[in-house]
């Protein structure tokens, strides 16, 4: 029992998630503090005065629980779109790059579909010849007929 768990916990694609979100953690951890320390200030700084941040107090003065704070939220979203731009192009391009390489795609859009008859599984490939889950023989691919 412990080796197949052993088993379970080495696979390669385990490992790779595994390193991602390590990654990822890090990352998050970097752009968080640069819009903590760079990119709050700034946003605070454009509703100008003694205002605790961009926003409005819709309570009593100084009650942080009713201060609407829109600076917050769009250092939030600059946070996402910044972090969303550091793991599409320091880990999805290298990995597609990496998969290119070696003769596989990565994060493609998979190809057309169709349905077998016998079972109704629609995840079939156009080409197939033979059901994945039912292995009746499929009818030939269809191709579309040639004007004239």
């Amino acid at each position: 029992m412990l080796k197949g768990f052993k088993s379970f916990l080495m696979r390669g694609d385990l490992v790779t998630i595994a390193v991602g979100l390590v990654i990822a953690l890090a990352f998050s951890t970097l752009i968080k503090a640069f819009t903590d320390y760079v990119i709050n200030p700034i946003v605070s700084r454009l509703q100008g005065g003694r205002s605790v941040g961009l926003g409005w107090q819709l309570g009593d003065d100084g009650n942080d629980a009713t201060y609407l704070d829109i600076g917050q939220f769009i250092s939030a979203l600059i946070y996402f779109v910044i972090f969303m731009a550091v793991i599409y192009f320091l880990i999805v391009v290298p990995y597609k790059t990496y998969r290119a390489r070696h003769g596989l795609k990565a994060f493609t859009e998979p190809g057309p579909v169709k349905t077998c008859p016998a079972c109704l599984s629609e995840d079939l490939p156009v080409a197939a010849s033979k059901c994945l889950h039912c292995a009746t023989d499929q009818p030939p691919a269809t191709s579309p007929a040639s004007p004239g």
